[in-house]
């Protein structure tokens, strides 16, 4: 079994890019029942967030597993497919299994070491569970990737001064507005993005909190933990004069601020900044409101110009944080070599087996009768080759099963002597360990 990944983040691609690949509600429903009716997948987990989309999957024959993963990304984000590939990366197996645990750890992240993409990465895989999507390979390997990011994060200093794309956000306004002690921010989107930086923006001093979202009684909710003002979407544009910031997150597939509802609204503003901050992929924020004198807007991807606090400190702990990946990684490699080796093995043997049973069946219409002593002395023979020609490939087949270049191996082996293994082939070894985890 073969662990594949193919995705695209905030390194690879821009957010316009990124917006099109945002795999969330039903859309991500659809996407699994699609991908579960491909031949060559196995399972699947699907990691959406701000600055990344990636799809996990479990396959037994790696060509068509990446091709099956590429082309569902292409259609789904109908970008043409040549264009996609600039922006994708696909590596498979060991360096798969390793981009996970980097992710977890936050070492893929935007922020070195923020917090909440262990959260994000935990809710993907609880998403894939209650789809029926993952499988026992894939549930090794993210409750394994959970483990690791937990342990990255209390053996190590990497978060020890929190800093997320909600504080970043925070740090944007006060580059541009100053002191914020008496601001008002206007929130659009009522979830945990948007509370947290909320939460920031007042430890900074921001004084009056509006909440506007598509929920009103979410937006009443969280008003009142703020003692805030909630008003409806519909509402939000008659606020923007009276607003010093912005920032929004929803979960809109469109623009929620447009020319057609703000502009007149941002306008009158008698020449008074504000700081219009997008955090949402896609987009909530039309950028041709940017064009308005006094108007500063930002997106995800503008966030990463104030992201370098404690930067140093943090690379030292990502040092750190590598050790204990690879730590890791090769104890979890050792058990999925075993997944991919053993079954070639066997299948290696059985072949060989049968190959030998045939051809001493020949050889013994040809010599007529033979006497039972003969029969013994012909098929030790024949059982002496078999063994001798097997030795080394199996001896160098499980010395390469605890290796990075395990898989490569036996997808060699197997290509080489066309071994047909089924299901049940892998079914004997596909169980971790609870212990293994940690």
């Amino acid at each position: 079994m073969y662990v594949l990944v193919a995705g695209l983040n905030h390194r690879t691609a821009p957010v316009e890019i990124r917006e099109k690949l945002a795999i969330t509600g039903v859309a991500l429903q659809d996407t699994y029942k699609q991908l579960l009716q491909q031949e060559g997948i196995e399972g699947a987990v699907i990691v959406n967030t701000c600055n990344r989309t990636e799809v996990y999957a479990t396959t037994r024959d790696i060509e068509q597993g990446t091709k099956v993963l590429e082309q569902m990304l292409q259609g789904y984000s109908d970008i043409n497919s040549q264009e996609l590939k600039q922006y994708l990366y696909q590596p498979n197996c060991y360096e798969a299994i390793y981009h996970l645990f980097r992710v977890t750890s936050g070492l893929d992240s935007m922020i070195l070491g923020e917090t909440q993409v262990i959260g994000q990465v935990k809710d993907a895989y609880m998403a894939a569970m209650e789809a029926n999507a993952s499988d026992g390979v894939l549930n090794a390997l993210f409750q394994k990737a959970l483990y690791v990011g937990k342990k990255v994060r209390t053996e190590t200093e990497i978060d020890s001064h929190p800093l997320s794309i909600s504080s970043a956000a925070v740090e944007m306004a006060r580059n541009v507005l100053g002191d914020l002690h008496g601001k008002t921010v206007m929130v659009v989107g009522a979830g945990e993005m948007s509370e947290l930086t909320t939460r920031y923006l007042m430890q900074h001093g921001v004084q009056s909190v509006i909440v506007s979202n598509r929920s009103y009684d979410k937006a009443i909710a969280m008003a009142e933990e703020f003692t805030g003002q909630a008003i409806r979407l519909d509402e939000m544009p008659q606020m923007l004069p009276f607003t010093d910031i912005v920032i929004s997150c929803t979960a809109a597939n469109h623009y929620v601020i447009r020319a057609d509802n703000s502009y007149e609204s941002l306008l009158n503003r008698n020449g008074r900044p504000i700081i219009m901050i997008d955090i949402a992929v896609p987009r909530d924020i039309d950028p041709q409101l940017a064009d308005i004198d006094e108007v500063f807007l930002y997106d995800i991807d503008d966030l990463q110009g104030v992201i370098d606090i404690n930067y140093q400190q943090r690379q030292q702990a990502a040092t750190k944080a590598e050790e204990i990946i690879v730590q890791e990684l090769e104890d979890f490699n050792e058990w999925l070599g075993s997944l991919c080796v053993v079954p070639v093995i066997s299948a290696l043997k059985a072949q060989a087996e049968s190959i030998k049973q045939q051809e001493m069946k020949k050889a013994m219409n040809r010599l007529g009768k033979v006497s039972e002593h003969e029969q013994k002395v012909i098929g030790t023979l024949a059982n002496a080759i078999v063994n001798q020609l097997l030795h080394i490939p199996i001896i160098q087949l499980k010395e390469k099963a605890s290796t990075n270049q395990g898989h490569v191996y036996a997808e060699v082996v197997k290509g080489l002597f066309n071994l047909q293994i089924d299901s049940e082939g892998y079914a004997e070894n596909d169980s971790y360990k609870a212990g293994n985890q940690g």
